[in-house]
Parts: structure tokens; C-alpha cells; sequence
């Protein structure tokens, strides 16, 4: 496949998925319609590259579709300069946009995860974050999960941002929500389909 066709597919995502999606941020369209995200896939499914839903990394691992990409950037409202604590790097998409959108990013990805084109990436268990870079801006969780752990929002200034995955009854969902005194306060969005990050089981409540 050429370079023209990649082109012409990531034109048809912008026009398709984003725009008719609420994905309406001018800034996080043009990174999306310049970004090749063929260049983050394995080499045998860039075909798959613009499709609408995950592609498959290996290892039960997948990319994000692009919409829960866009739907993720809109809601983090990034402005240059932003410090940004990106949780499942994947193969290094979302940072590369986050990048291109002014971020100063720094990515984690689990021991087991993919092989990634983030440079200077953390890997270590995606629940424990990077606290060495704390604090960040923005909290940037690039999958589902079902509780986002106090590991984390520590690394978050008061006021802070936070967007991520919900998993809610078995359903996964978009939040977006902001870190006051040390509390994390998390709305759903939308219901999206989009890939569940290893790590993140919710802590047992006791029955009385």
C-alpha cells in the first residue's frame, strides 16, 4: 500500500469517524490528520491502521480506535507546556499526538507490553505511574480500567486533568474529570468501545 492510499485513509478517518463524533477540536483534527498512525502498527495490519476498532498488538494487547483516541485528546485540552503522565503507551500513538499537541510527555508501559517508538519510556506496572516526573498536569489513561488508583492521582496536581476509560457493569465508557485536594471526582461521558489495560482491578469492598 502506498504512501497516497495511507493519505487517503486518514483523510476518510478524519471526515468519517472524528468530525461526525464530536471530536470538533480543531487542534487534536489537524494532529490526527497529520500523525501516520500506519507507522504504529505492526507491519501486517497497517491495512488495519484507520479502521474503527482496536487493532490488534499481540500479547492481548491492542491500539485504541481512533475516535476513543480523538474523544481522549478533546476531553485532556491540552495546552503547549502541559506535563502529561501517559498510562499505556502502547506502540507510542498517543504520545506522538500528545507530543504534536505541545505536551511534555512521559509514557509507561507495562514489562509485557509492546514494543513502543516512545523515547525515554518507563516501563514498569501502569498502576504505579511515573512518581520520578511528578507532578504532571494532565492524567492520561489510553485504555479502560475499572478504578484509576490512588497511585496515580497522587501524581496529579490540584486541579489536574484526568481522562480514561471507565469500566462500568461491563461496559466501557469514556471519563474525564479533575483532581481537588487529592480526590479524583471521574463523570462518564459516553459509552465507547475501546481496549481494557491489565492492572487495574477495582479494590474489594467489604459486605456488611
Amino acid at each position: 500500500m502506498t504512501e497516497q492510499n495511507y493519505s487517503s485513509m486518514r483523510a476518510a478517518m478524519v471526515e468519517s469517524q472524528l468530525r461526525t463524533s464530536d471530536v470538533d477540536d480543531p487542534k487534536v483534527v489537524a494532529v490526527m490528520a497529520k500523525v501516520p498512525r500506519e507507522n504504529f502498527v505492526p507491519a501486517e495490519r497497517r491495512a488495519m491502521a484507520y479502521i474503527d476498532r482496536p487493532v490488534p498488538l499481540g500479547n492481548g494487547r491492542a491500539l485504541n480506535p481512533p475516535l476513543v483516541t480523538g474523544r481522549l485528546l478533546k476531553e485532556a485540552a491540552i495546552v503547549p507546556g502541559d506535563k502529561v503522565l501517559l498510562i499505556g503507551a502502547a506502540t507510542g500513538y498517543a504520545a506522538a499526538l500528545l507530543s504534536e499537541l505541545g505536551a511534555q510527555v512521559t509514557a509507561v508501559e507495562d514489562e509485557a507490553g509492546p514494543e513502543s517508538a516512545v523515547a525515554g519510556l518507563v516501563r514498569g506496572p501502569l498502576s504505579a505511574g511515573a512518581s520520578a516526573g511528578a507532578p504532571y498536569d494532565v492524567l492520561f489513561i489510553d485504555g479502560a480500567v475499572e478504578a484509576v488508583p490512588a497511585a496515580l492521582v497522587a501524581q496529579i496536581v490540584d486541579g489536574g486533568r484526568v481522562v480514561t476509560g471507565l469500566i462500568e457493569r461491563g461496559v466501557t465508557r469514556l471519563g474525564s474529570g479533575r483532581v481537588v485536594a487529592g480526590t479524583l471526582g471521574l463523570s462518564s461521558l459516553a459509552d465507547m468501545e475501546m481496549v481494557v489495560l491489565p492492572g487495574f482491578a477495582a479494590p474489594e469492598r467489604f459486605v456488611f
